[in-house]
């Protein structure tokens, strides 16, 4: 039955729409402890849900915006800063949110990533970044008036991006009936459909074709590894390939061209 309910394409007999397969897993794995209780109680010989080979996930394609349509977003947005900062120093919406003037160095142009606000539910959670690792991120110079402006007349304690309250400055979603100031940017702007957070595969595009290596870009996003990095952006890396084939030919070239002047 388990088995049959993984692969039905509603994922439940009572649901009649999609369920995507990583929610699957989730429902699967809260199935499984549920009955990991119950052969602890000897109620069942073994656990059905273990075992059970799960559907195979699809990565969602990356959506990369040219610069031309991030600065037409932000033109379009409430908050044209936080747009640009999103796609071009790669923050988490959480790190952003929760960036406080002390978090800033202007002179340097450095951002300080030491909070992540998370929204659960109605209530935001402010804690540390994901994986608990603190890191710097640069900014370009084009951003340094913005963030100024945004920091004017605020004390060190106060968000640099804060809500219409005062306080964090709530989660932006996309969804056809909730058209908040992002989704309603993004229609304005003429651009692909996307979310806040996809704006981070657009900075990691950005750094890549600007000639970041991939410690880099992992550290700018706050990948816990290089090869996570990798992992998401392979295809960003595709023309690395032609490089080490550019200069694999000319290496040899060079080699070839040497060979024949001794022989000469």
């Amino acid at each position: 039955m388990i088995s049959a309910w993984l692969k039905s394409p509603a994922g439940s007999p009572s649901r009649n729409a999609p369920v995507a397969p990583s929610a699957r897993s989730r429902s699967r794995a809260s199935k499984a402890a549920i009955l990991d209780d119950a052969v602890s109680d000897r109620r069942l010989l073994s656990n059905p849900a273990r075992g059970v080979s799960l559907p195979r996930k699809t990565k969602k394609a990356h959506v990369y915006l040219t610069h031309e349509q991030v600065h037409a977003l932000a033109s379009s947005s409430k908050y044209p800063t936080l747009v640009l900062v999103l796609a071009y120093c790669g923050l988490r919406w959480g790190e952003a949110t929760a960036l406080r003037v002390k978090h800033l160095d202007m002179l340097r142009k450095r951002l300080m990533i030491e909070e992540n606000a998370v929204q659960v539910g109605s209530v935001i959670e402010v804690g540390t970044p994901k994986n608990h690792k603190k890191r710097t991120v640069p900014f370009p110079k084009f951003l340094a008036e913005g963030l100024a402006l945004q920091c004017a007349g605020k004390g060190r304690e106060d968000l640099v991006f804060p809500g219409e309250n005062g306080h964090h400055l709530r989660l932006a979603r996309v969804h056809e009936d909730n058209m908040s100031w992002f989704a309603g940017a993004v229609r304005r702007a003429g651009i692909p459909r996307i979310t806040p957070h996809d704006l981070r595969h657009s900075a990691a595009s950005f750094a890549v074709s600007a000639g970041a290596n991939v410690k880099a870009v992992q550290k700018m996003l706050g990948h816990s590894s290089a090869a996570m990095t990798l992992d998401v952006y392979a295809d960003l890396f595709d023309g690395d390939l032609d490089g080490v084939a550019d200069a694999l030919d000319q290496a040899v070239s060079l080699a070839s061209v040497g060979k024949m002047w001794a022989q000469a």
